[in-house]
């Protein structure tokens, strides 16, 4: 497969409630990807622009989005995978280039949660699933999570205690992660009070919505490297979906499409979980860490709370996850996600991290899910 390097990457500051409209929250990352790169508007001969529609009051937002950015004339394209957004439009941009028809593509990811009122986002939320069979019998995101979370929990043994132990982490990373929502520390007390919001999960176990905009510019080998003095490179990418109705699922303590979707970008890769230095996977609530780490390889099923009860998921751990304070910290604005956490991870291996940085970082993971395991999106980078 022909080489495509990430060249330049941005992120706004994610919030609660962004003043500005959604062209000026998307114009926050793209500024902060440009800020320094050398490279020109004019050099972006594509565009994928990705949100979750249900939330935008702006139809077709890809071409509000482009013309504020100063790329027209150039093709844009919408992509939608919900929570996974921006991972799909990584795919796209990927595909566009080693197709041959761009040379510069730009995926933007954005979302402005707060243009509508909490009670809304969670009716949306729940109109993930099927809105037939079940979004009208008042499914919504926590309570989805919560079945998996007690069906690993009767399983394997996990405990409400392994899952504080998550968002412990998460709030010592959020700390120093200035783009974060939440940036206090958190005591296991505090995150343990039975604030219950589904069963076994409490408040501290659930991410925030959150407004924010991400960024990722993606160049042919040869234009990665004429623009970019340290490119990173796409090694592996895989996508996977399951069913969206939960009676088509066959297991509440694991997603499927994850562990297949990974599957795919460790062959197309080359590598194997052993090989990933820093990973960061998608912890809309702390059961979703838990199942990642499981799913991705990095350790056996069952065995995910062993990793944090050692913190072999810390920083200075055998396999560090979520070191920028992952969703649980920095706030969940659902097309910038993706985006985010390849920005980390493109920072991390450019030795770009600061204090987040984890040493000698070669081979990074992106874990990005859509719903409620609807759709698994799995990328690796290398900076070879």
């Amino acid at each position: 497969m022909p080489k495509v390097g990430v060249i330049a990457v941005g992120q706004s500051a994610f919030v609660r409630a962004y003043p500005g409209s959604i062209r000026e929250l998307a114009f926050e990352a793209f500024k902060d990807a440009l800020g320094g790169s050398g490279i020109k508007t004019e050099q972006i001969d594509a565009s994928v622009i990705c949100s979750a529609p249900e939330y935008d009051k702006q139809r077709t937002p890809a071409g509000l989005v482009a013309e504020y950015l100063g790329l027209n004339p150039q093709p844009t394209f919408y992509v939608e995978s919900v929570c996974s957004s921006s991972s799909s439009g990584l795919r796209t941009a990927y595909a566009l280039i080693a197709s041959g028809l761009h040379d510069v593509v730009m995926v933007l990811g954005f979302q402005k949660m707060s243009e509508i009122s909490s009670a809304e986002s969670q009716e949306r939320m729940g109109r993930g699933a099927d809105i037939q069979w079940e979004a009208p019998f008042g499914t919504m995101m926590p309570a989805y999570y919560a079945m998996y979370a007690r069906g690993h929990f009767e399983k394997f043994g996990t405990t409400e205690e392994d899952l504080g132990l998550i968002r412990l982490k998460s709030s010592t990373y959020g700390v120093v992660n200035e783009k974060a929502v939440f940036r206090k520390s958190l005591t296991l007390d505090k995150i343990m009070e039975p604030k219950y919001i589904a069963t076994p999960l409490k408040m501290m176990d659930c991410c925030a919505n959150a407004d924010g905009s991400s960024c990722v510019i993606l160049a042919s080998e040869q234009k990665a490297k004429e623009l970019c003095e340290k490119p990173v490179w796409i090694r592996g990418l895989g996508m996977a979906t399951a069913p969206i109705n939960m009676a088509g699922r066959d297991t509440f303590s694991g997603l499927k499409c994850a562990q297949l979707a990974a599957r795919r970008a460790y062959d197309m890769a080359g590598l194997g979980p052993k090989d990933i230095d820093v990973a960061e996977v998608h912890d809309c609530f702390t059961i979703a860490e838990m199942m990642a780490y499981e799913d991705l390889g990095f350790a056996e099923p069952g065995k995910g709370k062993e990793l944090i009860r050692n913190k072999e998921t810390y920083k200075e751990g055998r396999i560090p996850v979520n070191v920028d304070g992952g969703l649980l910290s920095k706030g969940h604005p659902i097309g910038a996600t993706g985006g985010s956490q390849i920005r980390t991870i493109v920072l991390q291996l450019r030795g770009a991290a600061g204090p987040m940085q984890v040493p000698n970082a070669k081979i990074g993971l992106v874990h990005n899910i859509g719903g409620v395991g609807i759709y698994g999106n799995v990328s690796i980078f290398s900076v070879d």
